[in-house]
């Protein structure tokens, strides 16, 4: 090799070093998991995708000082989630393409979901394609290795349920549900804004009378999650609501849409798309079986993850 290309290989070699020095100091090692490390960015991103509406509307300053309060909990989940997905590639267990690509169909179909609606979806909760994809599969990995080790195993039988529900003083419980949707703008801090938010409720309660389409309005007007599936919020149990949706829903009929109400967390306008009537003690029992395989579920599970760190070399760094 001659001197002036040995030249540039080394200053090539030397400008590459100083870029990966500076990427390290810019971006901190937060922990050490065996022969992974977690970084101080992936910890944020990980924060910030799991973060509230309400939190994500903050100001940058006012949402790292909460992030900060909870960097503990959250790296120490962080660092559960990689043991479990370390657990799983040595039992040779892993997610495929056609899985997770199957996956995000089924979310779509779910929720009446366009590919532009989709993707609109997760800029407004702060995703790219590529990073909602990689969340998902990790969410596969560890559903695949909690599964096989934990969840399958899992029996309940007929006599389990009736000891647990005399020893717990437990009785199947049986409640009708509603499907609804919502246009739901978030609470402000002051009486005058308070005005403001009533009167673009009554705008869009107008247009909904002079029969524009709910969902639509919902994905234009909502500030909920739920405003990318049209304000859809699927089935919930009459006794999992708040007195204030129950009230406006018992006079309501499918099909009908509510007045704006309060509630501590903003003014909701909702629409009835669906009622079901209260389960057969049948359906109840399975209910009760799926309750205590859950709880079951967790106990195992915690001992679990109690086993892999200990078995593990973790290190936190601050």
């Amino acid at each position: 090799m001659s001197k002036l290309k040995l030249v540039v290989v080394l200053f090539f070699l030397f400008v590459l070093s100083s870029i990966v020095s500076a990427s390290v100091l810019l971006d901190r090692v937060v922990a050490v998991v065996n022969n992974e490390v977690i970084t101080w960015s992936e910890l944020y991103r990980a924060m910030e995708a799991d973060a509230s509406p309400q939190l994500k509307e903050m100001k940058d300053e006012d949402r790292r000082k909460i992030f900060k309060e909870s960097e503990g909990e959250f790296l120490e989940t962080l660092i559960n989630q990689r043991l479990q997905i370390q657990e799983a590639k040595n039992q040779g267990i892993w997610a495929y393409e056609d899985e997770i690509k199957t996956t995000i169909e089924n979310i779509k179909k779910k929720y009446s979901m366009t590919d532009a609606k989709f993707n609109e979806s997760l800029e407004k909760e702060g995703f790219t394609p590529d990073e909602y994809r990689d969340r998902l599969r990790d969410e596969i990995i560890i559903s695949k290795i909690t599964g096989h080790l934990i969840r399958n195993k899992i029996v309940v039988t007929d006599e389990d349920i009736e000891k647990y529900t005399k020893e717990n003083n437990v009785m199947p419980k049986s409640s009708e549900s509603y499907r609804i949707s919502q246009i739901f703008f978030k609470k402000p801090s002051t009486e005058l804004e308070e005005k403001e938010v009533e009167e673009k409720a009554s705008l869009v309660l107008n247009k909904i009378k002079n029969n524009e389409n709910f969902s639509d309005l919902a994905n234009s007007y909502s500030e909920d999650p739920s405003s990318a599936a049209g304000g859809d919020m699927g089935f919930i149990r009459k006794d999992h609501m708040t007195k204030e949706f129950v009230d406006v829903l018992q006079g309501m009929r499918q099909g009908e849409t509510s007045k704006p109400f309060w509630t501590e967390k903003g003014l909701h306008i909702i629409k009835l798309d669906e009622k079901t009537e209260p389960k057969k003690m049948s359906e109840t029992k399975e209910e009760v079986r799926e309750n205590l395989k859950n709880k079951i579920f967790m106990e195992r599970y915690n001992i679990w993850i109690k086993s892999l760190r200990e078995k593990s070399f973790i290190e936190i760094r601050h």
